[in-house]
């Protein structure tokens, strides 16, 4: 019987976990950056 590869397993783990952080980090920086550009768009409106 083949003995199961757990550096594989803990490699994909570390991998998908940091897939996920980059995802959250990109979503936090359009979050931060979406409000400031309806200001400009509301004062765009405006005029």
């Amino acid at each position: 019987m083949a003995k199961a590869n757990y550096s594989f397993q803990k490699r994909q783990k570390e991998l998908a976990k940091k897939k996920k952080k980059e995802e959250k980090k990109q979503r936090k920086l359009e979050k931060q950056k979406d409000p400031a550009e309806e200001k400009k768009d509301v004062f765009l409106q405006e005029d």
